[in-house]
């Protein structure tokens, strides 16, 4: 299904019934990436899971920034009428997350988010190397935007009100200590490495993510 929003049109796919959970992929994915967590999660919940603009089935732009992208959940959210969705967001959709519960603070009630960044200094510099030599044969402004966004500060960090949990693998293409230093200053959020998991792994598989998520949403990690 698609969804006006912002002059774009988002591709969605909407399964199961019970409380919202909206779900956001990363850099150059699409919602598919969440087929096995999403057949876990619409067992129990209504899923939404969103092509972000310029990906999947979504309208392709000419440039792309965060805040936008940002701006299109809010706006799908909102325009979908959708009371007190969790999220989880994987990545850039982690990224996006955390710009959401800053800028629009009691749209969501419950926070998730995995492998994300608050800057690009903060990615592991052999992978940053990779991705300047990627853009730079490629030109990909999805490429681009990554080298160059996000910039979340610390203050806007603090300023997050909803119950966050802070996933990574242990073995992500984001620091380990920057993954820590989100969830240090986030209030009263948890944390989670997941030992073995890369950046996608756990994501992918689904299994070992559903029920992290579900520990957190039962109340069951300290938050």
């Amino acid at each position: 299904m698609h969804f006006e929003v912002n002059g774009i049109e988002l591709y969605y796919k909407e399964t199961g019934q019970g409380d919202p959970f909206v779900l956001l992929h990363g850099n150059g994915e699409n919602h598919k990436i969440f087929r096995a967590l999403e057949k876990l999660l619409s067992k129990k919940y209504r899923v939404y899971a969103i092509d972000s603009r310029d990906h999947g089935e979504s309208t392709r732009v000419k440039g792309l920034d965060y805040e936008t992208m940002m701006e299109d959940v809010a706006g799908f959210i909102r325009g979908k009428g959708i009371q007190d969705p969790m999220l989880f967001g994987f990545s850039d959709g982690g990224i996006i997350g955390l710009l959401l519960a800053i800028r629009h603070p009691g749209l969501i009630s419950r926070l998730i988010v995995g492998g994300a960044n608050t800057h690009p200094a903060e990615i592991k510099m052999i992978y940053t190397i990779g991705f300047r030599i990627l853009h730079f044969f490629s030109r990909n402004q999805k490429h681009k935007m990554m080298l160059a966004q996000p910039d979340i500060t610390k203050a806007e960090l603090n300023s997050i009100t909803v119950p966050t949990l802070v996933i990574a693998g242990s073995n992500d293409v984001v620091k380990g200590d920057h993954t820590a230093y989100i969830a240090e200053n986030i209030p009263g959020s948890a944390l989670v490495i997941l030992e073995g998991e890369t950046h996608s792994s756990y994501v992918r598989e689904g299994k070992k993510l559903y029920d992290t998520i579900e520990r957190f949403l039962d109340g069951d990690l300290k938050t």
